[in-house]
C-alpha cells in the first residue's frame, strides 16, 4: 500500500520485503567473513604449534618448552583431525571455496559512455569467457551494478575501462564477498586488428595456462583469473595463457590443431593486451572502505628491484 511522505502527499512505495531480506543477507555474510578472516592470525598461530608437535612425535624428540604447557589441548585436537581439518584455512577458501564444483557465471559490463571500441572490447571478452553475459552500463551506479549481479546470482563482475577510447583498465570483482582485482591494460589488440585476421571464436571451454606466478600476491592473482573460466574437457583444443614476465602479464587467447603425433600449430584468436596488477581489495567493488590486500607503489626505492608476482 502507498504511503506519504513527510514533505507531501506524493505516494511512495515501501521498499520490497526480498530487498530488504536480501540486503540482510549480504550484511550477514560479509559480518561472518569478516569475523572468520579476523581468526585468522589465532589459527596460524595454533597451526604452527601443532605442527611442531607433530614433527617432535613423528622424528622421537623431546617436545619444545613452548608447547609443553599447551600439549595435551593440542594433542588432542590433533587426534581428531583429518585430511580435511588438518590444513590451515584462509579466507580465500571462504572466496573460492565452490570453486570447479559449478560453471562460473560471469558479468562483463563496461565504464559509463563507452566508445564504439570499448564497446567492442567488451563483446569479444564476453565471448573470450564462457559462460558471460554483457550487461550495457547505462547510467546505474556501482552499487546498483553489484547489487543487481548479486540478485541474478553471478559469480564475477568484468568491468572494462578506456582512456580515450583506447581500452586500459580491467576489474575483476568476485561475488558475493570479493576480492576485487584491478589491473592496467596496454597494448590491446582486438581480434579483427590481427595481421591476417582472426581465427574463429570456438566456444568450447579453455584450457588456461598461468606461466611464472611465483609468490603469494602471483598465486592469488592466478587464482583470481583462473576460476573466471570453468573446467575444460581434456580434448579441448583453446588455450587461454596468462604470462608474467617481470610483474607485466601477456595475455594470447590461441587454438591449436595437430600436425602430427607430437607437433601442433597454434593459431592466435585474439584479443590480446598486457596487463599489470596494480590493487588487490578485500571486499567487492561498491565497499571503498574495504581493507587492501596489495598496492603498488612504483615511486617507492626499492620498487623496481621487487618483483610481486
Amino acid at each position: 500500500r502507498p504511503f506519504l511522505r513527510q514533505d507531501g502527499d506524493i505516494p511512495t512505495m515501501p521498499p520490497s520485503t526480498s530487498d530488504a531480506a536480501s540486503r540482510r543477507r549480504q550484511t550477514r555474510l560479509r559480518r561472518e567473513y569478516l569475523y572468520r578472516k579476523s581468526l585468522e592470525g589465532r589459527e596460524r598461530a595454533t597451526y604452527e604449534r601443532k605442527r611442531v608437535v607433530r614433527e617432535a612425535l613423528a622424528a622421537g624428540r623431546s617436545l619444545p618448552t613452548e608447547v609443553r604447557a599447551s600439549y595435551d589441548r593440542l594433542k588432542g585436537e590433533i587426534d581428531q583431525e583429518d585430511e580435511k581439518t588438518s590444513e590451515l584455512r584462509t579466507h580465500v577458501d571462504d572466496e573460492y571455496g565452490d570453486a570447479g564444483l559449478e560453471d562460473p557465471r560471469v558479468c562483463v559490463t563496461t565504464s559509463r559512455d563507452p566508445s564504439s571500441r570499448l564497446k567492442q572490447f567488451a563483446k569479444e571478452v564476453k565471448l573470450l569467457i564462457p559462460n558471460a553475459t554483457r550487461m550495457n552500463r547505462g547510467n546505474n551506479r556501482v552499487d546498483e551494478l553489484i547489487e543487481s549481479c548479486r540478485e541474478s546470482e553471478f559469480t564475477d563482475v568484468v568491468v572494462v575501462q578506456e582512456t580515450r577510447g583506447e581500452p586500459d583498465g580491467l576489474v575483476v570483482c568476485h561475488l558475493p564477498l570479493g576480492p576485487t582485482a584491478f589491473f592496467s591494460l596496454t597494448g590491446a589488440v582486438l581480434r579483427h586488428d590481427l595481421e591476417g585476421g582472426a581465427a574463429p571464436m570456438s566456444e568450447a571451454y579453455p584450457h588456461v595456462i598461468l606461466n611464472n606466478f611465483n609468490s603469494d600476491i602471483g598465486r592469488r592473482m592466478g587464482n583470481v583469473l583462473k576460476c573466471l573460466f570453468p573446467v575444460p574437457k581434456p580434448d579441448s583444443r583453446r588455450v587461454v595463457t596468462f604470462s608474467n614476465d617481470n610483474d607485466y602479464v601477456s595475455f594470447r587467447h590461441h587454438m591449436y590443431t595437430k600436425t602430427g603425433r607430437e607437433e601442433v600449430e597454434l593459431h592466435e584468436v585474439g584479443p590480446r593486451f598486457e596487463m599489470r596488477l596494480y590493487q588487490i581489495r578485500l571486499g567487492t567493488l561498491d565497499q571503498k572502505d574495504a581493507e587492501n590486500e596489495y598496492i603498488l607503489r612504483p615511486y617507492q626505492n626499492t620498487a623496481s628491484k621487487k618483483k610481486v608476482i
